[in-house]
């Protein structure tokens, strides 16, 4: 958890960075970019996860 929350409040000074320096933020500027990183994250949890059921049967 703790992971999760240095790597938000990192986001956060990079985000105010960015804005006080007036540069484009460094993200997907709209919610369809950000769920497209997520749905490939969960992409590749779903290839890990799924792997080793088809490589080893699931034993």
């Amino acid at each position: 958890m703790q992971e999760v929350i240095l790597s938000l409040f990192t986001g956060i000074v990079v985000g105010l960075v960015f804005a006080i320096i007036r540069l484009p933020i460094p993200a997907p500027p709209a919610l369809a970019g950000v769920m497209g990183i997520i749905g490939i994250f969960l992409g590749y949890k779903i290839y890990e996860w799924v792997l080793p059921l088809l490589q080893g049967g699931g034993s």
